[in-house]
């Protein structure tokens, strides 16, 4: 936790040098970290049978970002249906228009 204390005295300090330092060093540790789990994680599949696609509480968690259904999409206002009328305008104006 004082590494974090330092990294931000310094960048208070303007002292950009050490806080890059401190931050390559903060960094360095949690990629270790990252590493050393991932590997063990292999290991475990490797010499354990253990589910690869098992699901973690560390596992990074996907976002579904499709409408559930059509009364969704229509509550929320992502599906409007055009008028037709404007859309003939449009193309009156478009065919109108100089080049």
């Amino acid at each position: 936790m004082s590494e974090i204390k330092d990294l931000i005295q310094n960048a208070l300090d303007q002292d950009y040098n050490s806080a890059n330092k401190t931050f390559g060093s903060i960094m360095q540790v949690k990629i270790s970290d990252l590493l050393d789990q991932e590997q063990i994680k292999l290991a475990d599949q490797v010499y354990n049978g253990a589910d690869p696609d098992e699901d973690d509480d560390n596992s990074q968690l996907e976002l579904d970002l499709e409408a559930e259904s059509d009364d969704e999409e229509d509550e929320e206002g992502l599906l409007q249906e055009p008028d037709s009328d404007s859309e003939e305008e449009e193309e009156e104006e478009l065919d109108n228009s100089p080049e």
